[in-house]
């Protein structure tokens, strides 16, 4: 069963239970799945994090995004440490089944550099220019 391909065809307004549907989100290897986060109201892209089975479901229940994070091996709930809060308004997921966009109110600086968005180096033909200036100095975000 491919829920994803069984219910391409349907139109808008056609509902399918979220947890079937959760049940068929295709994780990587590790048992990831790519999250774009997007401010809700601007559509700026922010970051693009990894989620696993667990971090998904709170974040649907609770309404605050929790990530995986790679490195540390342990979730990470959006702002624990800096303040710099995502809450979620609205989550969906790519035809595939293996992306996943959630729409979030960020409070501050999403990045870890103090920028409003991780996607600050710019290429312009044969540079790369930093496009975002730093609103809160790391070593002042992570007191």
């Amino acid at each position: 069963m491919n829920i994803f391909k069984d219910n391409e065809h349907y139109s808008t307004g056609f509902q399918l239970d979220r947890d079937t549907l959760l049940t068929q989100v295709k994780y990587n290897n590790d048992g990831l799945v790519p999250a774009i986060a997007q401010q809700y109201d601007t559509k700026e892209v922010l970051m693009l994090a990894w989620m696993n089975a667990e971090a998904l479901r709170e974040t649907l229940q609770t309404g605050r995004v929790c990530y995986w994070s790679r490195s540390r091996n342990a979730f990470w709930r959006k702002g624990e440490s800096s303040g710099q809060v995502q809450v979620l308004k609205s989550a969906r997921i790519d035809c595939d089944g293996d992306t996943l966009l959630l729409e979030v109110d960020q409070t501050g600086p999403a990045c870890h550099t103090g920028r409003r968005h991780c996607f600050f180096y710019k290429f312009d033909g044969n540079q790369v220019v930093i496009d975002g200036d730093v609103m809160i100095p790391p070593d002042e975000l992570y007191k």
